[in-house]
């Protein structure tokens, strides 16, 4: 089943789209990093923590979501990911997405730790939901300390998973541990890539972002692991160095290690996309993501870049409805090469009809 809906997706990269003479050029691209999020609605298993729902983001990213909590509790969470299945068969740039669950902090007795876990999305929860929407793909969260990671690791490759996604700085998991080698190593033996936060957290209430610092990637990246270092390291300093340099430093040094340009259209991080470009020995290793909510957000307008890009093509960004396209076309107008929209798709689904951009 899970084939069939491979490359039933891969057959929507390359409908044709109107609007934008590009999109009639190729294909639909591949979201790597999209969020999802639940309180428990439906018996979802999900839940936000009580200081989280009590602070001013819990509506922020309700309403980025386009839900209630009302709507949650009365159709469930799994309303969030059809919203997101409806939005993304509307957009004339991307086809498909892979939604990402989100595992909490755990003890030390292996499990998990609801008194110190800010936001808990299951995997079951992703990898059940999703198979109703052949445009969306299971990005799997598993915490390397708990008492059956490694056991998970196949179990949810065997269920479509395309990667492991982590935020160590609100997971409590430290990437340079050495105790975390047989996780990584059987990671490696699934084939399944570490898409990991990287830089300064802001969207959480608490964040020990030293463990964000891109170079304590080098222990997996030493083991021959694929990594995905998303946001490319931004914002924030680490030892007086920019968190970026410290990830394109890496970049140089290991030819296993990609990035995504998720959040980089943030108003928090206005000059780091020109400048991560201008580095064009690592061209080849960034990859498309959008951060979904995130975008939807008063944090991105196209008009925050006026003086950065042609006014004309802010403009047409900023009038599209929906989100994918306007951050599509304002990453465009910002001089985004078409190989990274299209190198997601190559390389998490691997035999993709979608050719290798270089």
């Amino acid at each position: 089943m899970r084939i069939v809906i491979l490359l039933f997706s891969s057959l929507i990269f390359f409908q044709s789209a109107f609007g934008n003479e590009l999109d009639s050029l190729h294909p639909k691209y591949l979201d790597s990093h999209v969020h999802t999020a639940g309180i428990g609605g439906g018996n979802s298993g999900c839940f936000l923590s009580k200081e989280l729902k009590a602070s001013f983001k819990y509506g922020l990213y309700l309403k980025a979501f386009d839900v209630t909590e009302k709507d949650l509790l009365n159709s469930g969470d799994k309303l969030i990911l059809k919203k997101i299945s409806d939005k993304l068969s509307k957009s004339k740039t991307v086809g498909a997405a892979i939604i990402l669950a989100l595992d909490g902090v755990i003890d030390s007795f292996g499990n998990l730790d609801s008194s110190k876990t800010q936001i808990y999305i299951p995997n079951s929860f992703v990898e059940n939901e999703i198979k109703n929407y052949p445009n969306l793909f299971f990005g799997a969260s598993i915490n390397p300390v708990r008492k059956n990671a490694i056991e998970e690791i196949q179990r949810v490759k065997d269920q479509g998973a395309l990667l492991i996604k982590w935020i160590p700085s609100i997971m409590n998991i430290d990437p340079a541990d050495s105790a975390l080698i047989p996780f990584y190593l059987a990671m490696k033996k699934a084939n399944l890539p570490l898409l990991t936060h990287t830089g300064k957290e802001s969207s959480f209430l608490e964040a020990k972002d030293s463990l964000c610092d891109p170079m304590r990637l080098k222990l997996p990246l030493s083991l021959g692991l694929t990594v995905i270092a998303a946001h490319v390291g931004t914002p924030g300093k680490t030892h007086g160095q920019e968190n970026m340099e410290r990830a394109i430093e890496l970049m140089k040094l290991y030819p296993n290690l990609y990035a995504d340009i998720s959040s980089l259209t943030q108003i928090n991080k206005l000059f780091y996309l020109k400048r991560i470009l201008n580095h064009r020995e690592i061209l080849g290793r960034l990859i498309y993501g959008s951060d979904f909510p995130l975008i939807e957000t008063a944090l991105v307008s196209p008009y925050y870049f006026a003086f950065r890009a042609p006014i004309a093509k802010l403009r047409a960004a900023a009038k599209e409805k929906n989100p994918w396209d306007r951050d599509v076309y304002l990453k465009r107008a910002l001089k985004v090469p078409e190989g990274i929209f299209l190198r997601t798709d190559s390389l998490l689904l691997s035999k993709s009809l979608i050719p290798n951009i270089p």
